[in-house]
C-alpha cells in the first residue's frame, strides 16, 4: 500500500488552524505575488516621487538615478560570485559521494529532516549558495533510501532554513561584507558608516548567541512538524521522479578537448592562487581576511576548480549555475540608482531624503533597545518586497545608520539587527527558493506550508532577542581609513 492510500492521522485544532493560515498564505501568493523585479521597480519608483516632493527638483532625481545606477556594480558582482562558486562547490563529484554519505546519517525520517534543517543553518554560515543546493540535492538523496518514508515536503522546507534566519549572520552576509570592504562600500555611505570589521558583527558573541537560538529554535519547529507517518508525502507521491543527479562521466570527443579534460591546467591555476591565498593569510585572523568579499570568493572558486579537477566539469557546473544569479545582475543597477536618489538630492535647507527618514527613526527611537525593534521591523516589511539582503542594505543603510549615529547605538550590531530580520521575509517569499525548488521538482506551495511556521514562530523571538543584546555593545563612531 503506498503513502497516497493510506488514511491521514487526524490532525488537532491547533494543526489544522496552522494549516489553514500557511495555505491561505500559499494560496494568496501564487494568485498575487508578482515577479521581484516588479517590487524593485516599484520601490524605484516611489523613492524617485519622494525625492522629488522632498527637493522640488525632478531632474536631480533623475541626474541622481542615472549616476547610482552603476554605482554598486563590483558589488553586484561580488555577489554575483558568492552564488555561482556556492552553487559550482555542491556540484563537484567529491560533495557528490559526501552528499551520498551524509545521507545514510539520519536513522528516522523525523530526525532526518531536523538533520537537514541544522545543517541547512550551518552551511549557510559559511555559504548561502552552497546551503542552497548542497541541502536540496541531500534531501533527494534521502528520499531515495528505501528503509525510511521521508516526507519529501517537510525535507524540502528544512534545506531551505539557512535562508530564512541563518545566511546573513555567517561569513555569506552581503551586508556584513560590504561594510568590511572599503572599496565595496559606496562613496555617499562611507562617512556614515565608516568600515566595519567582522569583529564588530558576525564575529560578537552576541551574534553566536543569536546563530545558537535560531538553530536550535528552528530545530524544534522542524521536529514538532514533521508529519506523521500516516499523513507523510514521500516523493513518489507528488510525482516526483529521483533520477540520479550525479554528474555525468566526461569522456573527450576530439584531440582539441584534450586541455578540457586534463587536470595539468587546474594543478597550474590552483598553485597561482595558493600563493596569492598563502601572502593574504599568512598574517592575522583568517576570518578577517576572508572578510574581504574578492579574497572571501576567491577561495570558494580555487576550490571548486580543485574539486571538480578537470576544467569540463568545472565549465559546466558553472554554466548550469548562472540561471539562479540572473535576479542579482538585473536588480541590483535599481538599487544602486535608489541609493543615490535617497543621499544625493538635498532640498533648499540641505537634508536629503535619507536625513528625513532618518529624523523620523531618531524621533521615535528614542534609546537603543527601542530603535533596535523598529529597524528590525521594518526591515523584516521591507524584506519581504525586496528580497535582497545586499541590496536593500544599500537602500536602507544611509538613514539607518545616521540615525544610529545620532542615537549611539552600535553601528556593527546596528548592521546585525538588520541581518537577524531582514531574511524572516524569506521564509514566506518564494524568492530565493527558485533554485531549490529547480532541484526538488517542487513548487513553491508544497514548500512555504511548513515555511510559514517557521516564520510566524521566529519573528517576535528574534527580533526580542536582537533588542536585548543591542545595550551589551558600547557606541564607536564611524571608522574612516586614512583619516
Amino acid at each position: 500500500m503506498t503513502h497516497s492510500q493510506i488514511r491521514p492521522e487526524s490532525p488537532t485544532p491547533d494543526t489544522r488552524l496552522m494549516a489553514r493560515v500557511s495555505q491561505a498564505i500559499v494560496s494568496w501568493a501564487e494568485k498575487w505575488f508578482p515577479d521581484a523585479y516588479v517590487f524593485v521597480v516599484v520601490a524605484c519608483l516611489a523613492v524617485a516621487l519622494g525625492a522629488a516632493f522632498h527637493s522640488g527638483n525632478p531632474m536631480a532625481v533623475s541626474k541622481a538615478f542615472g549616476d547610482g545606477f552603476w554605482s554598486i556594480i563590483p558589488f553586484t558582482m561580488q555577489m554575483v560570485m558568492v552564488a555561482i562558486t556556492g552553487y559550482v562547490l555542491a556540484m563537484s563529484r567529491p560533495v557528490s559521494t559526501l552528499l551520498r554519505r551524509i545521507a545514510r546519517v539520519p536513522s528516522t525520517a523525523r530526525g532526518a529532516i531536523v538533520f537537514i534543517g541544522v545543517l541547512s543553518i550551518l552551511l549557510s554560515l559559511i555559504n548561502w549558495g552552497l546551503s542552497l543546493i548542497f541541502c536540496g540535492l541531500l534531501v533527494r538523496e534521502m528520499a531515495r533510501r528505501t528503509d525510511m518514508s521521508l516526507d519529501y515536503r517537510a525535507a524540502g522546507a528544512a534545506a531551505y532554513l539557512g535562508m530564512g534566519c541563518g545566511f546573513t549572520l555567517g561569513m555569506s552576509s552581503s551586508a556584513a561584507q560590504l561594510q568590511a570592504t572599503v572599496s565595496s562600500i559606496p562613496s555617499s555611505l562611507l562617512p556614515i558608516t565608516g568600515v566595519i570589521g567582522f569583529d564588530q558583527t558576525i564575529l560578537t558573541w552576541q551574534n553566536l548567541v543569536v546563530i545558537v537560538l535560531v538553530t536550535v529554535l528552528s530545530a524544534l519547529i522542524c521536529y514538532w512538524t514533521a508529519p506523521g507517518r500516516d499523513a507523510t508525502r514521500t516523493a513518489a507521491d507528488l510525482g516526483v521522479d529521483l533520477d540520479d543527479d550525479q554528474p555525468p562521466v566526461l569522456t573527450r570527443q576530439r584531440k582539441g578537448d584534450y586541455f578540457e579534460y586534463s587536470p595539468i591546467l587546474t594543478i597550474v591555476v590552483v598553485l597561482l592562487g595558493a600563493g596569492w591565498l598563502y601572502n593574504a593569510f599568512r598574517s592575522g585572523n583568517p576570518l578577517i581576511t576572508m572578510s574581504q568579499l574578492n579574497t572571501y570568493n576567491f577561495v570558494f572558486l580555487m576550490l571548486g576548480l580543485l574539486l571538480h579537477w578537470r576544467p569540463r566539469s568545472f565549465l559546466d557546473s558553472f554554466v548550469r549555475a548562472m540561471p539562479s544569479v540572473g535576479g542579482v545582475l538585473l536588480q541590483f543597477p535599481f538599487y544602486g540608482g535608489i541609493g543615490y536618489m535617497l543621499t544625493k538630492v538635498p532640498n533648499a535647507q540641505g537634508a536629503t531624503l535619507s536625513d528625513q527618514i532618518a529624523h523620523w527613526f531618531v524621533s521615535v527611537g528614542h534609546d537603543s533597545g527601542m530603535f533596535s525593534v523598529l529597524v528590525s521591523v521594518y526591515s523584516a516589511v521591507l524584506g519581504f518586497f525586496i528580497p535582497s539582503a545586499g541590496g536593500k542594505w544599500i537602500i536602507e543603510a544611509p538613514y539607518i545608520m545616521t540615525a544610529a549615529n545620532q542615537i549611539e547605538a552600535h553601528l556593527g550590531w546596528t548592521v546585525m539587527v538588520y541581518n537577524i530580520s531582514e531574511t524572516l521575509p524569506n521564509f514566506i517569499n518564494p524568492f530565493w527558493m527558485l533554485p531549490l525548488l529547480g532541484i526538488l521538482k517542487l513548487r513553491s506551495k508544497d514548500l512555504v506550508g511548513y515555511t510559514s511556521l517557521q516564520f510566524f514562530i521566529h519573528t517576535p523571538i528574534v527580533i526580542l532577542a536582537a533588542a536585548l543584546l543591542m545595550p551589551t555593545f558600547t557606541y564607536v563612531p564611524p571608522v574612516i581609513p586614512g583619516r
